[in-house]
C-alpha cells in the first residue's frame, strides 16, 4: 500500500482530467464516503477523551481573523471583489473530513485531528454567516436562516458519524471493535473521493473557465500563495504544541467541496474557482508528503 500511495495523485488527476464530466456527475457519493471515513476514525478514538488544545484555538483564530483580513487587503488593493472573496472564503473552509485520514498517516496524533474536524466545522458554521451578512449576494438572508442552512449541509457529514460512534463505543463497544478493525480501508474510500473531487474541480475550471481568463489566472495565483501559508504557519504552530503534522493539516487540508458550495451560494460563483485550485495545491502537498514518508521509511528500513 506504501507504494500504491503515491501514485494516487498523478492517478486522479489524469483519470480526473479524462473523466471530468463523469466525475462531475458522480460526485454526489463523496459525502457518504466521507461519512464511513469519519465513522471508522471516530471509532478508533475514545470520543469521551476528546479536548480541545490551545492550537485548536489559535487555528480558529487565525481561519477568523485572517479571511476578513484578507477580504478586505485584497478589495482595497486590488479592487476585486472576486478575488477577494476567492481568499476569504479560501481561509474560512472548514477543515477537510478526510484530515484524519492523511494526517494519521504521516503520523498525527488521531485525537487532535478528530477534535478539529469537530470543532473546526462548527466553527464556520457559525462565522460564516455573519461574514456573509454584509458580503455577497445573499445579505438579505438572516443569520439564523444562513446558519442553519451551512448547519444542515455540514451536520450530516461531521455530527451524524460522531454521535453514531459514540454511541457505539458507549452502548454496543464490540460492534465498535470490529468497526475498529476496518479503519485500514478509509485510504481506498479517500482515494475514491479524492477522483471525484478533483474530476469535479477540472469539470468545474473547465465551464467557468472561457472569458474570465485574468480573474481565473489571479485566483490561482493567490490560491498557490493561501495554500504555502496555510501548510507553513500551520506547521509552525503545530511543532509549538508538540504536533507539527497537525497543525501543518488542520489549517492547510480544505474541504473545498463544502467551500465551493458556500461560494456558490452566498457569493460571486467566479470566486469558488479559488477552491477549485486550491484542491490541486493541497492534494499536490499532500501526494509530496506521503511519498517522502515512504521514501524517508525505505531508507531506514535498509538501514
Amino acid at each position: 500500500m506504501s507504494k500504491l500511495r503515491s501514485y494516487i495523485l498523478p492517478m486522479a488527476i489524469i483519470l480526473g482530467l479524462l473523466l471530468h464530466s463523469w466525475c462531475s456527475l458522480l460526485a454526489w457519493i463523496v459525502p457518504y464516503f466521507i461519512f464511513i471515513i469519519l465513522l471508522l476514525n471516530f471509532v478508533a478514538v475514545n470520543l469521551r477523551k476528546l479536548q480541545i488544545s490551545s492550537m485548536h484555538l489559535w487555528l480558529m483564530l487565525f481561519q477568523i481573523v485572517v479571511s476578513i483580513g484578507g477580504y478586505h487587503t485584497i478589495k482595497s488593493a486590488y479592487m476585486n471583489e472576486t478575488v477577494a472573496q476567492g481568499v476569504l472564503i479560501g481561509v474560512l473552509c472548514p477543515v477537510a473530513a478526510s484530515v484524519v485520514v492523511i494526517a494519521s498517516m504521516l503520523g498525527a496524533k488521531r485525537e487532535t485531528t478528530t477534535a478539529y474536524t469537530i470543532v473546526g466545522n462548527l466553527m464556520v458554521a457559525i462565522i460564516a454567516p455573519v461574514y456573509f451578512s454584509f458580503i455577497g449576494s445573499h445579505q438579505d438572508m438572516s443569520f439564523m436562516d444562513s446558519f442553519l442552512l451551512i448547519l444542515s449541509k455540514i451536520s450530516p457529514v461531521i455530527a451524524l458519524p460522531f454521535f453514531v460512534a459514540l454511541a457505539l463505543q458507549i452502548f454496543t463497544p464490540k460492534v465498535n471493535s470490529f468497526l475498529n478493525r476496518y479503519k485500514g480501508i478509509t485510504f481506498y474510500l479517500w482515494a475514491i473521493c479524492l477522483l471525484l473531487t478533483l474530476g469535479q474541480t477540472i469539470n468545474f475550471i473547465f465551464i467557468h473557465g472561457e472569458g474570465n481568463e485574468n480573474t481565473i489566472l489571479a485566483l490561482g495565483i493567490s490560491s498557490v500563495m493561501i495554500s504555502t501559508i496555510h501548510f507553513a504557519t500551520g506547521k509552525w504552530l503545530g511543532n509549538k504544541y508538540g504536533d507539527r503534522i497537525a497543525g501543518g493539516q488542520l489549517l492547510g487540508q480544505k474541504n473545498t467541496a463544502m467551500g465551493i458550495w458556500m461560494a456558490n451560494t452566498y457569493l460571486n460563483p467566479l470566486a469558488s474557482v479559488f477552491l477549485a485550485f486550491y484542491s490541486i495545491w493541497q492534494n499536490l502537498f499532500n501526494s509530496w508528503q506521503l511519498w517522502h514518508q515512504d521514501k524517508r521509511k525505505n531508507i531506514l528500513t535498509k538501514e
